[in-house]
């Protein structure tokens, strides 16, 4: 009797062709790329990606998960975060609470507590899969603290950044059909200089010392 092989639910069961992830990776780095140059991030800090192939692929978070386009998306990243020595966190989906998968020498230099997990194309997502195959020495944490972060299909990044996060307006706005949101953060400003600041301004101007 001949054996059926199916996919698991919400896996993609499509091949993707060699022009549309070298498409896709390109609209990552170039959105990478220009978060990096905006928030001028330095040697050691951390980035923060949340990446749902399934947005990308047109389909609804969750529901299509493509290995494929999951690597595509961390082999891109890497092509920037590398030569720059910035680490790359890359959340998990909603299943594993979006715990995030980063190189151990990140989590000890920041001293974040490791967890005991390894992502799958459904129980993880795609693209933490990937980072975890790919990274040198990888561990899983529940929560970081990012200086930067790309959210690229609605995947919830804002729980990891830093306070106080900074919206960064980018060229790429859409990477398949997946919406593409960016920050940077900033440090505190201690309430003292607020109230001087907004005094002497009156309010009227556009720095980030205003807006807070």
């Amino acid at each position: 009797m001949d054996i059926m092989y199916r996919h698991p639910a919400g896996v993609s069961e499509e091949k993707e062709t060699a022009g549309r992830l070298e498409a896709i990776g390109q609209e990552v780095r170039k959105a990478a790329k220009e978060l990096l140059e905006e928030a001028q991030m330095e040697r050691g800090q951390i980035m923060v990606v949340g990446c749902s192939s399934s947005e990308i692929a047109a389909h609804r978070i969750g529901s299509y998960s493509s290995g494929e386009i999951g690597q595509a998306g961390y082999e891109a990243l890497m092509k920037e975060l590398e030569p720059r020595e910035i680490y790359l966190a890359a959340q998990c989906c909603e299943h594993l609470n979006r715990a995030l998968v980063l190189e151990k020498e990140a989590a000890e230099r920041y001293g974040y507590e490791m967890v005991n997990v390894v992502p799958a194309l459904k129980a993880g997502g795609s693209f933490a899969t990937a980072a975890y195959a790919g990274m040198r020495c990888p561990v899983a944490v529940e929560r970081i603290q990012a200086h930067a972060g790309i959210d690229i299909g609605d995947t919830l990044i804002g729980m990891h950044l830093r306070a106080v996060a900074v919206p960064v307006r980018i060229s790429v706005k859409e990477i398949g059909g997946a919406h593409v949101v960016c920050a940077r953060t900033r440090l505190k400003y201690i309430e003292v200089f607020v109230m001087v600041c907004k005094m002497a301004c009156n309010c009227s101007c556009r720095q980030d010392c205003c807006m807070a």
